[in-house]
This record gives structure tokens, C-alpha cells and sequence, in this order.
């Protein structure tokens, strides 16, 4: 008993210690790029989000040095999950959340590319060090497409309102201010992953608990509360753009970047199960494809749209824990889920889809 409250308590401590670093590297990593001169949306898109996907980063980057591969695999699979059902189905809930055209066309999609590469990629039971490589190198090529596209929207944005640059001497120290920040954030990130790791890895072999199951739940929403902080945040003070783009951005960074650093750093590359191939990795995936119909519709997320989202991130945490308690129940909830609410869910955003278009065209003539 005295084991398993140690290790709770390691879990509790590694949380604080990770949303405080996450926290202090988020509001550095925002400021410098504004003094960079980037627009709002492509910060939410890389360096918020890539902020408060750092949580994720240190904890899987942690579990597969360790060997702890599962709970890498389930951290980030479960923390993109949780990204888009539980954080932006409650960020909806308290306002509809605006969605930019360009996440639409452009970065949705790819989010959807990313998680497909992901099955693909651990088909053969592994993603291995030059697997992480290319994963890396996408991210790379989209971090500099999209901060390009970034400098041109604000200086478009700053030459059309007439503002004046920022000048030289106030520029070089809120840098400086900023940069300790982000590196202050660093170390305490490093130090809340160990921790959390540590204390994860104990309770699942106490209380005899896969670690996929635990990476998926407490782990993933753990590492995921920089994003829902940050999220509930921009909607309440009205930047919506801003949430939504840090979910999306924080989603392809976790399998590009936290994914492909992981698998080069693990010894033997990171295994992927049987159990995320066929259930965890497929819902990923659908929360992704779910993204396009939803965001097409209206250019925004409904309060109904967030409320279906919560609803199916309820049912899917009920799932992971009744299958990890072996209850009798659990093949019972699965029927319902795959051969009634999904079949329904679908029909009911393909009818607001079709009524999209139909408006768009009328509009059109």
C-alpha cells in the first residue's frame, strides 16, 4: 500500500511539475514569436502548440530511453484523442469555436495524412530509427512552410493597418526574457517527465495494468492539460482561432515529432501492439477524419458538435477501463458504440455536410 501511494504521489508531483514547465515555456515560446513577427494563428499552429505538446515529448522521449515503449505509444495516441474529444468537445461546449479555412485545406488534412503514416508505419509491430528520421523531417518541412506563411500574413497584416515595427532595444530584451523562460520550462519539463514516468510505470505493475492502458488515460490527460489549459483560455477571452489551431497544430507534432524523436532515441525503435494497431490508433484516426466534415460545416464547431465529442471521449475512457477490469459488460458497449451511435453519428454529419454545400451553392449563384 505504502508503494502504490509513493508512486501516486510521484504521478501527482510529475503532473504539477509538468504543467508549470509547460506553462512557463508556453508563455515564453508565445512571446518571442510574436516579437518575431508571425500571425496569431500560426503561432497556435506551431509554437503554442508545439509548447504544450512538450509534456508529451518529455514523457515518451523518457518512457522509450527507459524501455517503457508502450507508455510512449500510449501517451501520444492518447493525448490526440484526448486533444480533439475531450478538450475541444469541452472548449465548445462554452463557445463555438471559430475554424480557419486554411486549417481546412491545409492543416486537418495533413493531421489525417499523419495519423494514417502512423498505422502504416507500425504494420510491421515497430517504428524504427530511420522511420523516426522521416517523421522528423516532415515536421520539419512543415514548421518552415508554415512559419514563412506566417511572416507574410503578419507583414501584410502590419503594412495594411500602418503599424510600426518594434524597435531594436526593447526587441533584444524581451528575448532574452522570453528565452530564459522557455529553457526554465524545459528543465522543469524534464524533471515532471521522470517523475510521471516513474510513477506511472509503478502503478501499472502494482495494480497489475497494462501500460498502453495507462499511458492512454491518466498519462495522456495528464500531459495533455498544458492544451486544455491553453485552450479553455483562448476561447473564454474570446481567441478561437487561436484554440482550435493549437489542437491541430499539437496533434501533428505528436506524431511527427514526439513519435519520431522517440523512435530514434529507444534502442530497438518503438514496438507498436497489436491492442493500438486494431482499436487505440483506428480511433485516432477517425477523430481526425471526424475533424473535416465538422470544421467544413459552418467554418466552425458547434456547441452539439462539442457535446458529441465529450460524449464519445466518455465512452471510449469507459471502454479502456472496463476492458482493463476484464467486466462482462464490455463487448456489450462496444455492439452499442459500433452498430448504433457511430452509424448514427455519421449519417447525422454527412446530412449537415450536404446541407452545407447546398447552402454554399445557393449562395454561390
Amino acid at each position: 500500500m505504502q508503494d502504490l501511494l509513493s508512486a501516486a504521489a510521484g504521478i501527482g508531483v510529475g503532473l504539477v511539475v509538468l504543467v508549470a514547465g509547460g506553462e512557463l515555456l508556453v508563455r515564453g515560446a508565445s512571446a518571442l514569436a510574436t516579437l518575431l513577427r508571425i500571425s496569431p494563428l500560426v503561432i497556435g499552429l506551431t509554437v503554442v502548440s508545439f509548447g504544450t505538446s512538450a509534456p508529451e515529448l518529455a514523457v515518451s522521449v523518457q518512457a522509450a530511453y527507459a524501455g517503457n515503449t508502450d507508455l510512449a505509444v500510449g501517451n501520444l495516441v492518447g493525448s490526440n484523442i484526448a486533444n480533439v474529444l475531450l478538450i475541444l468537445g469541452l472548449a465548445a461546449l462554452i463557445a463555438p469555436l471559430s475554424v480557419s479555412s486554411k486549417l481546412v485545406r491545409f492543416d486537418v488534412p495533413l493531421v489525417v495524412g499523419a495519423s494514417f503514416l502512423l498505422l502504416l508505419l507500425g504494420l510491421d509491430g515497430a517504428v524504427g530509427m530511420w522511420e523516426g528520421v522521416l517523421l522528423l523531417g516532415l515536421l520539419g518541412v512543415y514548421s518552415a512552410w508554415t512559419g514563412r506563411q506566417g511572416r507574410a500574413e503578419y507583414e501584410a497584416t502590419q503594412v495594411s493597418s500602418g503599424e510600426a515595427a518594434p524597435t531594436a532595444t526593447p526587441r533584444r530584451r524581451g528575448t532574452l526574457w522570453h528565452l530564459a523562460l522557455v529553457v526554465l520550462g524545459l528543465v522543469l519539463l524534464g524533471l515532471g517527465a521522470r517523475w510521471l514516468v516513474d510513477g506511472a510505470v509503478a502503478v501499472a505493475r502494482l495494480l497489475g495494468v497494462q501500460e498502453l492502458v495507462i499511458g492512454l488515460t491518466v498519462v495522456a490527460i495528464g500531459t495533455s492539460l498544458p492544451e486544455l489549459v491553453t485552450t479553455l483560455l483562448a476561447t473564454l477571452r474570446g481567441e478561437r482561432e487561436l484554440a482550435v489551431g493549437n489542437i491541430v497544430g499539437s496533434n501533428l507534432f505528436n506524431i511527427l515529432g514526439v513519435l519520431g524523436l522517440a523512435s530514434i532515441l529507444a534502442p530497438e525503435g518503438i514496438p507498436v501492439s497489436e491492442a493500438a494497431l486494431s482499436l487505440d490508433i483506428p480511433i485516432m484516426i477517425a477523430t481526425a477524419v471526424a475533424c473535416l466534415p465538422i470544421f467544413f460545416t459552418g467554418h466552425q464547431i458547434a456547441r452539439w458538435e462539442g457535446g458529441l465529442f465529450f460524449f464519445y471521449y466518455l465512452a471510449y475512457m469507459t471502454y479502456l477501463v472496463m476492458d482493463a477490469t476484464e467486466h462482462s459488460g464490455t463487448g456489450g458497449l462496444a455492439l452499442i458504440m459500433t452498430a448504433f451511435v457511430m452509424p448514427l453519428t455519421v449519417v447525422t454529419l454527412g446530412v449537415c455536410t450536404v446541407r452545407a454545400l447546398r447552402a454554399r451553392a445557393v449562395s454561390s449563384r
